[in-house]
């Protein structure tokens, strides 16, 4: 079975004999987050394909965070650039939930904490807590928390 790493380095390497520059870049510096990752506890270890697609997760947040400040600050090739890297990353990690399917999702979570007895800004943490491991890797961090505010506040 090939790990998500091992694929990450096959694709790096097509892409170097390709002489695709935005792909081979993009994959090198995803793969040194990865070795970076692996180095960081007390004993060197091989991380998990999920521990590696949330590295890839990370690294792909950062690149759509610097595109939005490239873009604010004028400089569209930079934004650009930046978009093309986090596009290329995202086709390594699981489609992205609908934002139909989040609310569904976020709606039923907020039914089940008022169920439970959750009420006003507490909720927030009991929802979330419900909400967190079913959109696990499917949606973001901020994007989850700003339709359970919605939710809530509606």
């Amino acid at each position: 079975m090939t790990t998500l790493k091992s694929k990450l380095q096959e694709d790096l390497n097509a892409a170097i004999r390709g002489r695709d520059e935005l792909r081979s870049s993009t994959l090198r510096l995803t793969l040194t987050a990865i070795t970076k990752e692996e180095v960081a506890g007390t004993s060197k270890r091989e991380l998990s394909d999920d521990e590696v697609l949330k590295v890839i997760t990370k690294e792909a947040k950062k690149r759509r965070e610097a595109a939005d400040a490239f873009a604010q600050g004028g400089r569209a090739e930079s934004a650009e650039r930046e978009k093309a890297e986090g596009e290329l990353l995202a086709t390594y990690l699981p489609k992205q939930l609908s934002d139909e399917e989040l609310d569904d999702i976020v709606g039923q979570a907020v039914q089940e904490a008022k169920a439970a007895g959750a009420e006003g800004p507490r909720a927030m943490g009991a929802v979330m807590k419900i909400v967190n491991p079913k959109v696990a890797g499917l949606a973001e961090g901020g994007r989850v928390a700003a339709v359970v505010k919605k939710l809530l506040a509606g």
